[in-house]
């Protein structure tokens, strides 16, 4: 497993990172779990949470912000608008939202 990009994170993401790899082979895979039942996502709201916080702690989090604009115009362009909306949706947490 890979390193957090925030090494603060690094022991949230290695606790998520092995429940899910083991909930991802041992359920999901076998049918057994959805992603509604994911056990680890109070894990990953942790990891996701310390990491938002990192980004904005170092300014980053304004620098994804108007890459995401910038680019919002071209993607919704060349993967369809209705393409578009549901992949921002997917990579919103909107826990993190007030964040």
């Amino acid at each position: 497993m890979s390193q957090s990009l925030a090494k603060e994170c690094n022991e949230a993401k290695e606790r998520y990172d092995t429940c899910f790899l083991k909930w991802y082979s041992e359920k999901y895979l076998r049918g057994n779990g959805t992603e509604q039942n994911n056990e680890c996502s109070i894990l990953f709201k942790e990891y996701s949470s310390c990491l938002q916080v990192a980004l904005k702690e170092r300014g980053i989090d304004k620098l994804l912000e108007e890459a995401r604009e910038e680019l919002k115009d071209s993607d919704s362009t060349y993967m369809g608008k209705k393409k578009f909306e549901r992949m921002t949706d997917l990579l919103r947490i909107p826990e993190l939202d007030d964040v």
